[in-house]
């Protein structure tokens, strides 16, 4: 009985890990790619969603910086409120094991390929 609580364990403790290396992905897309993880789908699924999360703020911002008047009063305050929002979303989904794109945006990495 014992070795089959020794055996549970890893199993545990690599979920752990996943969710962990997943919660990352929000952070720094690439640090998860790097790793033994790559190839676990639910991590894979958070990258890309984080990639996703990192191209919607790049644009936000460069809309926000270019368009004058309307980009540096509307867009870019309400635009990168909204990126937090979806990134705080990501973070959570990912904490609580869950595969759910991020609103508005999280379709679109389903269209990543790696």
């Amino acid at each position: 009985m014992a070795e089959e609580e020794v055996k549970e364990a890893p199993k545990a403790s690599q979920k752990q890990e996943n969710i962990g290396m997943a919660i990352i992905a929000y952070f720094i897309f690439f640090i998860p790619l790097l790793t033994d993880s790559k190839d676990d789908p639910f991590v894979k699924f958070h990258v890309k969603q984080s990639i996703v999360i990192l191209i919607t703020s790049v644009i936000v911002w460069l809309l926000g910086m270019f368009i004058p008047i309307i980009g540096w009063f509307l867009i870019a305050p309400i635009g990168g409120l909204l990126v937090f929002v979806l990134w705080v979303i990501g973070v959570v989904n990912a904490a609580q094991q869950k595969k759910t794109p991020v609103p508005i945006v999280g379709k679109f990495a389903e269209k990543l390929n790696f």
